[in-house]
């Protein structure tokens, strides 16, 4: 399976941006779906992960209420939307696949997209 995300872009202060990631085909073997971010000089950090076993989403602290994870099978596509965005959000964020559920770590992830620069300007 390869991944592949797009959709970030430059964004003011307070304004929205949607991420998506495409895989290239469906697999069983996936259990968590992810978005990780790294802003220069920090360490990658989990954002948000959709745990296919028991349908739920997960998110980082800082982005609760303001992110969200959605996805599309039919399409094998998860979406990051963003709203509220706050220039500490400005980062390269990824999205990656687990096959272990519950996922957070990136260790975890086996599979990863490549990265989709966002920054989000004060």
């Amino acid at each position: 399976v390869q991944l592949q995300a797009s959709g970030g872009g430059l964004v003011q202060t307070g304004g929205s941006l949607r991420l998506s990631c495409t895989a290239s085909r469906r697999s069983f073997e996936t259990r968590t779906l992810g978005w990780f971010r790294q802003a220069p000089g920090r360490e990658r950090e989990f954002v948000a992960g959709f745990d296919f076993g028991d349908d739920s989403s997960h998110y980082l602290d800082s982005v609760k209420g303001r992110f969200t994870i959605s996805r599309n099978d039919a399409k094998n596509m998860i979406y990051l939307q963003m709203n509220s965005l706050k220039p500490e959000d400005t980062a390269v964020y990824s999205c990656a696949g687990s096959t272990r559920r519950g996922a957070r770590a990136p260790t975890d992830f086996l599979v990863w997209g490549q990265g989709t620069q966002v920054t989000v300007s004060s």
